[in-house]
């Protein structure tokens, strides 16, 4: 085993949360950071032309390739469950949808930690932070900051009308979906620079490899965290990993576990901090009993409901030969719009449920398109596919190592539609896209439903319906939750610090106690920003100690 060096900080992924991380940190020249990458870098062509995430998921090249366990919620079937191998992580591979949530999730959260600074009016000023928004700096937006934010370069008539539909049944028109409060209908904002991909590698990442600093490993693969028992119990002293045929260990400081939902649990219980008794089944040696790493997976189920229509253009049949397929290339080529700089989703609304509900608890992705499921070719006839997923599932899954090897894929069981509540909602989520599709507006494009079918009607075929075709979004957080320290499955205090691990924190979306009302790449991004600034806050008090 070769030693890589002695550092500072260790950020063991280069994702979303590890390229915030690699730039806030080493803005100070006296520190000494090595980020360790599993995947290569984000130099293959598909990652940066936004329709490219169609050859990005499921790839070698830029996909951990997991699938979930067969979930009885889904009817025994098994996703594709895509997370990002490249740097940039899943930023690279994502919707590039640009949605912080509602104001209640960060105001939950500061309840659930007991620490006021994760309260909205706390972060706010993050999000502002990292922002380089298109129309410029408001009270709600930033301006210069490394993460653009632009209008989609396109509009489709069919979306118009669905969005002049959802006002028809109540839910209004807005412009922005990020202010706090997120009811209404608008096209997404997404992450991009002149309809190309703006990931976090290029935003962050980039401008930090420019420092002598940072040292940037890629296709290392970390095996488990040096864990030591001291007097005071478990520490961690760095990382043993793999790479060029070689096994490294590098030893930090402070360690930063920003490996992602299902990455930073695997991490951690191959290297003996989680459950005790599912350790020892899975032959590891517990170091830290903590119960909570793994538990509380949450993810958005998308139900993706297809309506055929006529009279209207979508792409189902304006790719559907290849004089229509040029034509998409060639505008691309000479002006980076048109469909191939389509974001996965187009349109969004926020809705209820029930007017009973405090606060929209249903999100809608709508596309001028429609497929029988993700990978295979889009349907021959015209069609536009109207997603919509439960914000705040009661459901909660798990992500558990099933032997000491680092190479084999954790177990990764979401649980979908596991509670009443959840299945409630699923039937409800439907109901109302119904409503919407019959409302006038909608009318002159005779539109069909043709998945799941009209042979579904009362809440218990609903409710079946949405397990025939719900599928995941991409959404997996939660798997080492922070929380109080009464909070027994709680794995982060709200400084994102391990319990009873000193030199250890995780810092990316698995530390999200409840999952956001919206898409979670850009709160992600903001939990790198916080910590990032505590870290430096720590540092300062640190030096101006040792001076005194």
């Amino acid at each position: 085993m070769e030693s890589a060096g002695q550092f500072d900080y260790i950020i063991v992924g280069a994702g979303t949360a590890g390229c915030v991380l690699a730039n806030r940190l080493t803005q100070d020249k006296n520190v000494e950071v090595l980020l360790i990458e599993a995947g290569g870098k984000d130099d293959y062509v598909w990652i940066h032309i936004p329709v490219g995430y169609l050859h990005c998921i499921d790839n070698p090249r830029t996909d951990w390739l997991y699938r979930t366990e067969p979930d009885a919620g889904l009817g025994g079937r098994s996703l594709l469950y895509p997370r990002g191998k490249v740097v940039g992580g899943s930023s690279s591979i994502n919707g590039m949808i640009y949605m912080r949530g509602q104001a209640g999730d960060y105001d939950h959260w500061a309840e659930l930690t007991g620490d006021p600074s994760w309260r909205w009016e706390e972060v706010l000023p993050l999000f502002r932070k990292s922002e380089d928004h298109h129309l410029g700096a408001t009270d709600y937006h930033g301006a210069g900051g490394e993460w653009r934010v632009e209008k989609q370069r396109l509009s489709w008539k069919i979306l118009d009308a669905f969005r002049d539909a959802a006002e028809q049944v109540g839910i209004p028109k807005v412009e922005d979906f990020n202010r706090g409060d997120n009811l209404g209908s608008s096209y997404f904002e997404v992450n991009q620079r002149r309809g190309i991909r703006w990931n976090t590698a290029k935003a962050f990442l980039k401008p930090a490899t420019r420092r002598p600093n940072l040292t940037l490993m890629t296709g290392c693969h970390v095996e488990k965290l040096m864990i030591e028992q001291g007097e005071g119990g478990a520490v961690c002293k760095g990382v043993i990993f793999t790479g060029g045929g070689t096994q490294w260990f590098a030893e930090a400081r402070e360690t930063l576990l920003a490996a992602g939902a299902v990455g930073s649990p695997q991490i951690l219980q191959l290297s003996g901090i989680g459950d005790a008794q599912a350790l020892h089944a899975a032959g590891v040696q517990p170091v830290a009993d903590l119960p909570g790493v793994g538990a509380n997976l949450q993810d958005h189920l998308q139900l993706r409901m297809v309506f055929k229509v006529t009279n209207a253009k979508t792409l189902n049949t304006m790719a559907s030969n290849w004089f229509g397929k040029m034509r998409i290339g060639l505008e691309y080529m000479l002006f980076q719009s048109g469909p191939m700089s389509m974001a996965p989703s187009q349109l969004g609304a926020f809705a209820k449920s029930h007017p009973d509900q405090p606060s929209p608890n249903l999100q809608y992705h709508v596309q001028p398109l429609s497929l029988e499921r993700f990978g295979e070719p889009l349907h021959t006839f015209p069609a536009f596919t109207a997603s919509v997923c439960n914000l705040r599932p009661t459901s909660r899954g798990h992500v558990r190592i099933a032997s000491s090897d680092s190479y084999a894929p954790p177990k990764i069981a979401p649980m979908y539609l596991s509670t009443q509540e959840d299945r409630k909602v699923a039937a409800a989520a439907l109901g109302l896209t119904r409503a919407i599709v019959a409302a006038p507006a909608l009318k002159k494009y005779a539109p069909e439903e043709f998945k799941p079918g009209i042979h579904y009607r009362t809440e218990d075929e609903l409710a079946e319906a949405a397990g025939a075709i719900g599928t995941t979004i991409f959404h997996p957080v939660g798997t080492c939750k922070m929380g109080r320290a009464d909070d027994p499955m709680a794995v982060v205090d709200s400084q994102l610090r391990v319990r009873n691990v000193t030199g250890l924190r995780v810092v990316d979306a698995s530390v999200m106690p409840r999952i956001t009302s919206g898409n979670t790449n850009s709160p992600t991004i903001m939990i790198a920003e916080k910590t990032a600034r505590i870290l430096q806050q720590n540092r300062c008090v640190a030096q101006f100690s040792a001076k005194r």
